[in-house]
């Protein structure tokens, strides 16, 4: 027994040795195909990653009119909104208190959503920061991209109507207000790229223009 010991630790040792060769081999062989399968898994998830409706389209799919399309409308959407918060506590029409509600909630949204865009395409929210000497708000604009914006004297004259005054000059302002964006968001639709720009500038088309005609039946009984 004790002469077969020596062999019989050598056949252990080969044994040991093989099954331990073995299981490194495995895990080598597992290892690989895991790291594999977590990049797999890491690319599948950033590619179907999907933004929320109406916010960050996928970065890239976009051109310089969805960019000027963006900078542009955010301030003429900022001046709405100035325009429609001044009828609480001036308007006397109903109809033109409901219209004014309407184009806050809407437009702010839509802001808010114009800014996310700029954030995904790596492009600022104004375009001053690339038109030195170019100035937007409601002080108004010469800028063809700006068309509809009101003057400084205009957004004065509004703020100092009352009553039935202050509802045919806000339905007279936002008409012309609301033919700008309409023309801004038609250029959109021609030359932009990104689909998400394009869907907004096709709803800033059809409502706008449906809050034009009713603006026009409003100024037509005042």
């Amino acid at each position: 027994m004790t002469a077969h010991t020596p062999a019989l630790s050598r056949r252990r040792t080969a044994i040991v040795t093989a099954v331990v060769a073995c299981g490194l081999l495995l895990a080598a062989c597992g290892g690989n195909e895991m790291e594999g399968m977590d990049h797999g898994s890491d690319s599948s998830a950033s590619a179907s990653v999907t933004p929320a409706a109406g916010h960050d389209p996928a970065p890239g799919a976009f051109n310089d009119a969805d960019v000027t399309f963006a900078q542009a409308m955010i301030p003429h959407h900022q001046q709405a909104l100035e325009m429609a918060r001044l009828a609480d506590g001036r308007a006397s029409d109903a109809e033109i208190k409901t219209l004014a509600a309407a184009i806050e909630q809407a437009q702010d949204t839509e802001i808010r959503t114009m800014k996310s865009w700029l954030k995904a395409w790596g492009r600022p929210e104004s375009a001053d920061a690339s038109m030195p000497g170019t100035h937007h708000g409601s002080s108004g604009s010469d800028h063809s991209r700006m068309s509809g914006m009101m003057s400084a004297d205009a957004m004065r004259r509004l703020r100092a109507a009352q009553g039935t005054a202050f509802d045919r000059m806000f339905a007279e302002l936002m008409i012309e207000h609301h033919q700008g964006a309409i023309a801004m968001a038609e250029d959109q639709r021609k030359n932009g790229r990104d689909a998400t720009a394009q869907e907004l500038a096709a709803d800033v088309v059809e409502n706008q223009s449906a809050e034009v005609e009713k603006f026009r039946r409003i100024l037509d009984r005042l």
